[in-house]
């Protein structure tokens, strides 16, 4: 009998040791893997992208894929989509050691019209602190088509703080600075009001405004003008503001997400991963430097 509570009591205290080890091992395990998340989190630096008018979070599935094409790294794609009622949700995910996914930002409202603009930075203001609480990134570039650059442009000069996370470059396809209008001279409200507002804008930012031009003077849908007047907003305001302009096959408004000049501009300009510009052999403009560069 007093052997067999003699073994009782053993494993008794051999059950207090082994719990008495696991619990301190439990913790130290969960705070090195938060603490390695929060390492990781903090290099990402994702491509975030908005669609324009009528669009969906789809609308840059096939950028995407072309940018993943032959690349040595691959690039997740999370897709993200704000509903009227403030909800958020998510389709996709980012990778592990994808350290520059690309996060596109979808809206239910994605009506056209300054008013509708307005409401669509907002809504992509939630979807931004959200995304930065859930990922924890300190910096990202920005990719908008057609009225995404002008709700980037809103989102720059009302919600940013650039404390919290600093924007390295932007793009902006096709984007209407002055909706319809041909002429600078006719300033639209949205695009008087911008230039009113442009000191909020981050001076670190690199800007590349990209225009398409199905017959010289519009890609089809907006006037060259229009795109050309964002240099009212962000030339002189950022450290560098480069125009380009790509013309030929699938340099109409709605195509210019797939056009394979972009494409190439994308990787060169936007992308970490490859920051080395090779200039070609007609002289090409150096990308960090202001004025007009036709492609």
């Amino acid at each position: 009998m007093k052997g067999r509570k003699k073994n009782v009591i053993i494993i008794l205290l051999c059950l207090c040791i082994t719990l008495g080890l696991s619990f301190p091992s439990y913790f130290w395990t969960k705070k090195n893997v938060s603490s390695l998340t929060r390492w990781h989190n903090s290099k990402l630096s994702p491509v975030i992208m908005i669609p324009g008018s009528s669009a969906t979070e789809n609308r840059f599935d096939t950028l995407v894929e072309l940018l993943n094409k032959d690349a040595q790294q691959q690039h997740s794609l999370l897709k993200v989509k704000v509903w009227n009622s403030g909800k958020i949700t998510y389709t996709g995910s980012i990778k592990p050691k994808d350290n520059e996914p690309f996060i596109v930002v979808a809206f239910e409202n994605n009506k056209d019209g300054y008013a509708n603009i307005l409401k669509q930075a907002s809504m992509f203001n939630e979807a931004f602190k959200q995304l930065r609480k859930r990922y924890n990134f300190n910096n990202f570039k920005g990719i908008g088509h057609s009225n995404g650059g002008l709700i980037y442009t809103a989102f720059l000069e009302k919600y940013l703080d650039n404390d919290d996370a600093k924007i390295k470059k932007l793009m902006t396809i096709g984007s209407p600075f002055n909706f319809a209008e041909k002429s600078t001279a006719n300033k639209t409200q949205m695009l008087a009001d911008f230039i009113a507002k442009r000191s909020k804008i981050p001076s670190s930012l690199t800007v590349y405004s990209v225009a398409g031009t199905k017959n010289y003077a519009s890609d089809g849908l907006v006037p060259l003008n229009s795109v050309s007047a964002g240099k009212f907003i962000y030339q002189d305001q950022v450290s560098s503001y480069t125009e380009i302009t790509v013309t030929g096959v699938n340099a109409q408004h709605s195509s210019l997400p797939q056009n394979k000049q972009i494409v190439t501009l994308i990787k060169q300009y936007i992308l970490d991963e490859n920051q080395q510009v090779q200039t070609n052999k007609s002289g090409s403009q150096d990308p960090n430097q202001q004025g007009d560069a036709n492609n």
